[in-house]
């Protein structure tokens, strides 16, 4: 990878997590704010549906007429198209979801892509992929900083989340991106000229070349360790806002962090210190372990919500935002390159849109339902949860994620590492 490379390539990662924590944390508050307290769920709805339409597409258009490059731009363009034209639909709950879902058939795609291209044009996924992830992260935290401190100068007495300002912020970097995104490194469509079929389209060419126990254990429980996720993407920021900064009495913490939007980028702060550690956690803990120790943060973090919730307690709802990034890299990275390691060049925007598929696709999407309606069942009518129904209801999740930690840890069983040694092995002997 030569040195102009990575921060082009680092450059696309902060831009496509930037557009993603501009909204998709908040806008439960927004909802709420707006008359839409009952239907939170519903943004978490129409974006695994999103997910679940991005591998057909991905197998149609982005493996085999247009260079990843340009697919990526184009669908970045239009998402900022539909954003833009979000708020003005806030007074017609219909609508206003239509216009999220057309919004994520554009952005769910770009997930898989901007992964496939940065695979395509590195050496070491190990080493060099967490190192350009991290600035997808940092663009989540400078997101979630902007909107509590900059947009926050023009909310007036509201809370910036409560506003539309940041998901005309999400149009704005959606159209930037999408114009660079024509910039970055020729990326041709792997499978030109290879015929269209059902299979290809949906990848099942991409889950017949990765078949095997392991890989299906790996793929069923990514899917099910999602349906949890959405209790934290859904009712975390609403958590937040409820508890922490609903007392009376704040503290010098609150003044740091002064909103909800503010103290969710802890998570991401989190996450890009263990993205900068992976390398060396995977020397030491293989892919397995270092899965398996992604899921058993989700239930340390479902369990710190649960616990600080009838105190409303800072530090350990704070904790339990700060362990994300350890959920997140450990498990989902640590899965993308998984899945990547066990694909081949032609089958990578496939293999990668398969994981999206299973993951914010089936699993947030049997989630949001789900966690929607437990939720709605414990307030019971009213507009937020008493401090006693929060602990309740986080207790569910934390249950659910140490179901399926365990059903992982006794299933999956693969020789991927022991490849990886000893490729790394023979690597260092040329070198020698």
């Amino acid at each position: 990878m030569n040195r102009s490379l990575g921060p082009r390539l680092s450059l696309m990662m902060f831009l496509q997590f930037f557009v993603w924590g501009a909204w998709y944390t908040i806008i439960g508050n927004y909802m709420v704010a707006n008359g839409m307290a009952d239907l939170t769920h519903w943004p978490y709805t129409v974006n695994p549906i999103a997910a679940i339409v991005a591998p057909f597409f991905l197998g149609l258009v982005a493996d085999r007429y247009f260079p990843t490059e340009k697919v990526l731009g184009v669908l970045h363009l239009l998402g900022g198209v539909f954003m833009f034209m979000t708020p003005g639909a806030t007074g017609n709950p219909v609508l206003f979801i239509g216009l999220l879902l057309l919004y994520n058939l554009c952005y769910m795609p770009t997930l898989g892509l901007a992964n496939s291209l940065a695979f395509t044009h590195i050496t070491d996924q190990e080493k060099q992929f967490p190192l350009i992830r991290v600035f997808g992260t940092i663009g989540w935290i400078v997101a979630g900083l902007f909107i509590g401190f900059v947009l926050g100068q023009f909310s007036g007495d509201r809370l910036p989340d409560q506003t539309a300002l940041p998901l005309y912020t999400t149009a704005i970097a959606s159209i930037v991106l999408g114009f660079y995104s024509f910039s970055l490194p020729h990326t041709p469509p792997p499978g030109k000229g290879q015929p269209v079929s059902v299979r290809s389209i949906v990848g099942l060419d991409a889950l017949q070349h990765l078949k095997g126990r392991a890989f299906y254990v790996f793929l069923i429980s990514s899917m099910l360790i999602c349906i949890p996720l959405a209790a934290y993407y859904n009712q975390a920021a609403i958590f937040v806002g409820a508890t922490i900064y609903a007392q009376e009495t704040q503290n010098f913490m609150t003044a740091i962090f002064p909103n909800p939007s503010s103290l969710m980028t802890i998570g991401q702060m989190s996450e890009a210190l263990f993205l900068l550690v992976m390398p060396f956690f995977f020397r030491r803990l293989g892919v397995k372990w270092m899965l398996a120790l992604g899921m058993l943060t989700w239930v340390v973090r479902y369990a710190f919500f649960a616990i600080g919730a009838p105190a409303a307690s800072f530090w350990l709802i704070a904790l339990g935002v700060a362990v994300h990034g350890m959920c997140y890299d450990f498990f989902f990275v640590t899965g993308q390159i998984y899945v990547d390691k066990k694909s081949t060049p032609a089958i990578r925007s496939q293999a990668q849109g398969l994981l999206v598929f299973a993951t914010y696709g089936v699993g947030l999407g049997i989630g949001a339902p789900i966690v929607g309606g437990i939720y709605n069942a414990i307030k019971a009518g009213k507009a937020l949860p008493t401090l006693a129904e929060w602990q309740a209801f986080w207790w569910v999740p934390a249950a659910f994620a140490l179901g399926v930690l365990l059903l992982f840890v006794l299933l999956f069983r693969d020789d991927v590492d022991r490849e990886t040694k000893v490729t790394a092995d023979l690597s260092a002997e040329t070198a020698a």
